[in-house]
C-alpha cells in the first residue's frame, strides 16, 4: 500500500486547509486509516482515525471539534478537513494506514504552518 500526502501549506491562524491523502495498492475497506502528526522537537501524535468499517471516526482532544476526517472508498482518498487552525497546529502531517494483523504504512508528510 502506497500513500501520498498532498495539501499542506502556510495559512493564517482562524484559516483552513483540506489535506488528502491518496492512497494505491489495495483499497480503503481493508485499512484503518488515520492522521498523525509531529511538530518540531516534537513526538509524533494521533490526530483522528477512522475504522475499516468507515463506522467510527475518532479524534484527538486538542483538534476535536476544528478537525474532520473522511474518506472516499471509491477514490481510495482519506481526507482532513482543518478548521479555526492554530499555531499549535503547526506540524508535519502523516497519513497512516493499518491492516487487519497491525502492519502499519506510512506516506511521507505535508507541513503544514500556521503563522501570521
Amino acid at each position: 500500500l502506497q500513500l501520498v500526502e498532498s495539501g499542506g501549506g502556510l495559512v493564517q491562524p482562524g484559516g483552513s486547509l483540506r489535506l488528502s491523502c491518496a492512497t494505491s495498492g489495495s483499497t480503503l475497506e481493508e485499512y484503518a486509516t488515520g492522521w498523525h502528526r509531529q511538530a518540531p522537537g516534537k513526538e509524533r501524535e494521533a490526530v483522528a482515525c477512522i475504522s475499516s468499517s468507515g463506522r467510527s471516526t475518532n479524534y484527538a482532544d486538542s483538534v476535536r471539534g476544528r478537525f474532520t476526517m473522511s474518506r472516499d472508498t471509491a477514490k481510495n482518498v482519506v481526507y482532513l478537513q482543518m478548521n479555526n487552525l492554530i499555531p499549535e497546529d503547526t506540524a508535519v502531517y502523516y497519513c497512516n494506514a493499518r491492516d487487519e494483523i497491525n502492519a502499519d504504512y506510512w506516506g511521507k508528510g505535508t507541513l503544514v504552518t500556521v503563522s501570521s
